[in-house]
């Protein structure tokens, strides 16, 4: 038990709770996958069988790290844990199970582009106008049904979606729906939501498959719970019915993923799934200084929804956490550039030490411009990943049709990709041949002299014999044998290599390293199977964290909130705390989606370790229009006691276009009325420094009468002269220009005005 000496009291109660329905609420930097590798270590000590263990998580990088401390602490059994991400984990059940429900064992694994890909040419085919059903919209919309497990018949039988379909002008959705499916299908392929959707519909077609894994999983621990969704919720609930030794780690305060279906009451209404639950509390963090700690308390506290818990650190008491007011965004990105590079010279850190996180991935244009302009070097998560580049995809397209040559889309793409005289009109009549006669197209391609003319059933025959060839060779060679042979003789090296300039060398160097990244895989000595469909398995399921090839360089890192969940960093800057970008605009309609975005918040603020920095600019160009800006509630929110103030910029020529250089004072000629005002030093205790306090005699007024160039009063945004009127009434909305702050947009029906004049 000398293990468990390392971990504080409530992670070794945590630990050794082994049977039973268990949840570990972690704060943020508590421990969570020490525990977690711990605990699963804990249960093959006390003689679970390690085959009988199941471990969920959500990225693979998460997996390895578990599974390299689970071997550390007892050895080789680790090896035996069925332990991924959702994803990996039941497409691998999947593959044992997939006669059951008519797939291949060896079925394709289609990405987001391969999907948008079948879209475009079913929408091409119904001829839909792809502005209105636009790709991205469609499928968004299929993968929202999936999650939920609304098939494309309950989808076309639902009164409720069908109404919302049509209202919208997009009543074919549901057929759109059914051909996607069926392509799938044919081309024995399932998306990233098939792997979920069709574990569930085994587990519910099969009761003795069911049965079976329920036997075989017999304890069962999920991590990062919250972020769970209505289709992994309930895979987990049916996996654990019968022994019901299910344990969730997770934290609802870092709850961020609503967006693409994760739900929050996954991890609030747990122990209404277990009465007799037991629930620990990682409330000790490990990570970050008191005052940042302190400072992600005072934020997530002003949430109704959460787990009670008293997060805490015994670190340093550290720096304050420094609020920076900018008067432009770019002035905004030039503070943040020059305090890294302050803080890097004088505390002798890395630039991987920093990190600059933002809302919106639009955001990074001002960062990466003060940057570059000050020679910081840096990297922006969230890009083109590895394995999305084209000629990676090119090559991993000839290994998936090699395995599965009923895989349409990669059919498409390497048909008569090095050029082998296969042109569009061939590849067309290919597939409309395919579908006239009820087979695939690659059926089709086997007897091309039944479907096409002498000279392109030549080269099409040709084609298919170099396909099958390629299905002869992975029979009997290593991942990288078989790989490399495919490379050679489908001309795709040889074409890139002849290619000279730059970018075709980049293009050949990738080639070399992802068979480089197969050589390693084949000599691992960790994994029994090493065949290439292995590995072509690991790579369609990799997540994001898993993408980047470069991740080690001494870069600082820009990222978007959402991408920065998970990392941590010596010194954080979070940029744009502005009202209607940070919380976003999107989300001020009800209080679930707001607290979500104060979740946003807290994950942010936590990714720091030793300093953290606010920021925020009064202006901001937006679609080519400069907009004033007022700072964000959420700063407005947080204890003063935990705050150092830094507004001493200035406005000067280069961050404000109302800056008068002869008479170095703010100016706009055209409407001495909607002149913008220079911000003052705040004075009060108040972050947002509210300049306006409501008159005496302050009530609403009916404003379904408001005219253009009438004065108001709003409550908190003070006195302004409406600019101008749009809509239909309940839904008018105002243009309004406010003395203090600037032009605002208000919703009439919400909006709580005093009419100061009648015109």
């Amino acid at each position: 038990m000398d293990y468990l000496q390392g971990l504080n009291p409530e992670q070794q109660a945590a630990v050794q709770q082994i049977n039973g329905p268990v949840m570990i609420v972690a704060g943020a930097g508590s421990g969570k996958t020490r525990v977690i590798t711990y605990r699963v270590a804990h249960l093959i000590r006390n003689g679970v069988d390690s085959f009988n263990i199941l471990v969920l998580t959500f990225t693979n990088k998460a997996a390895r790290e578990m599974r390299d401390r689970i071997t550390h602490l007892v050895g080789a059994d680790a090896k035996n844990i069925w332990m991924g991400t959702f994803h990996s984990v039941f497409a691998k059940l999947l593959r044992v199970e997939a006669d059951k429900i008519g797939y291949p064992n060896n079925f394709t694994i289609y990405d987001t582009d391969d999907s948008k890909s079948v879209l475009r040419a079913i929408l091409k085919e119904m001829n839909l106008d792809d502005k209105l059903y636009n790709p991205n919209f469609v499928h968004n919309r299929i993968s929202a049904a999936k999650n939920n497990l609304v098939s494309w018949q309950e989808y076309q039988q639902n009164e409720q979606i069908q109404a919302d379909d049509f209202s919208s002008g997009r009543g074919h959705l549901g057929k759109v729906y059914e051909n996607y499916c069926t392509r799938c299908y044919r081309a024995g392929a399932m998306d990233f939501d098939d792997l979920l959707f069709k574990t569930n519909e085994l587990l519910k077609k099969f009761p003795d498959v069911l049965n079976k894994y329920q036997h075989k999983f017999k304890y069962l621990m999920v991590d990062e719970y919250q972020d769970t969704n209505f289709s992994q919720y309930l895979i987990i609930k049916k996996l654990a019915a019968v022994h019901e030794n299910i344990c969730v780690v997770g934290d609802d305060a870092q709850s961020i993923y609503a967006f693409r279906g994760a739900n929050i009451q996954n991890i609030l209404n747990f122990e209404k799934d277990y009465p007799d639950l037991k629930v620990y509390k990682l409330e000790q963090n490990y990570r970050s200084t008191q005052n940042i700690v302190n400072i992600a308390n005072s934020i997530i506290a002003n949430n109704k929804e959460q787990l009670k818990k008293n997060v805490f650190s015994q670190k340093e008491e550290g720096d304050k956490i420094k609020v920076m007011r900018a008067f432009s965004d770019n002035e905004e990105g030039k503070l943040v550039a020059e305090a890294i590079l302050q803080e890097r010279s004088t505390k002798g850190l890395q630039w991987s030490d920093f990190a600059i996180l933002y809302r919106t991935n639009a955001q990074s244009r001002s960062m990466e411009e003060a940057l570059r302009k000050l020679g910081i070097p840096y990297k922006i998560y969230g890009g083109l990943s590895f394995y999305q580049r084209k000629e990676i995809k090119d090559l991993i397209a000839y290994f998936r049709l090699t395995f599965n040559p009923n895989d349409e889309e990669a059919l498409k793409r390497v048909i008569n990709y090095p050029r082998r005289g296969i042109g569009d009109t061939t590849i067309d009549r290919i597939i409309l041949s395919a579908g006239q006669n009820n087979i695939t197209p690659w059926e089709a391609i086997v007897e091309p002299q039944k479907y096409l003319d002498g000279r392109s059933s030549a080269a099409v025959s040709i084609f298919s014999t170099m396909i099958q060839s390629f299905q002869v060779i992975t029979k009997t060679q290593t991942a990288y044998e078989a790989a490399l042979h495919i490379a050679q003789h489908s001309g795709l090296l040889k074409d890139l290599y002849e290619d000279k300039s730059v970018e075709g060398l980049n293009r050949y160097e990738n080639i070399q390293e992802l068979l480089n990244g197969i050589k390693e895989f084949s000599e691992r000595e960790d994994i029994e199977e090493k065949g290439l469909d292995i590995f072509m398995q690991d790579i369609a399921l990799l997540t994001n964290d898993d993408k980047d090839k470069n991740q080690d360089a001494d870069t600082v890192s820009l990222m978007t909130i959402h991408s920065s969940k998970g990392l941590e960093f010596p010194q954080v800057f979070v940029v744009g705390l502005e009202e209607n970008l940070f919380p976003s605009q999107m989300s001020l309609n009800s209080r679930a989606d707001l607290e979500e975005e104060r979740r946003l918040f807290y994950v942010a603020s936590t990714r720091a370790e030793n300093k953290l920095t606010f920021s925020y600019a009064t202006s901001r160009f937006k679609f080519g229009t400069l907009i004033s800006c007022e700072p964000s509630r959420f700063l407005d929110e947080i204890d003063v006691r935990y705050l150092e103030l830094d507004f001493t910029a200035k406005p000067s020529p280069s961050n404000n276009p109302y800056f008068d250089e002869e008479r170095n004072e703010w100016t706009k000629k055209s409407d001495s009325f909607s002149k913008p005002k220079a911000a003052s030093p705040i004075k009060t205790t108040s972050i947002l420094a509210k300049a306006h306090v409501p008159s005496a005699n302050f009530s609403p007024s009916d404003t379904s009468n408001l005219q253009i160039g009438m004065e108001v009063e709003h409550e908190r945004f003070g006195f302004g002269k409406v600019l101008s009127l749009e809509g239909n009434k309940p839904d008018i909305k105002a243009t309004i220009f406010f003395k203090e702050i600037g032009q605002k947009q208000l919703l009439l029906k919400f909006a709580k005005l005093r009419i100061l004049n009648n015109i």
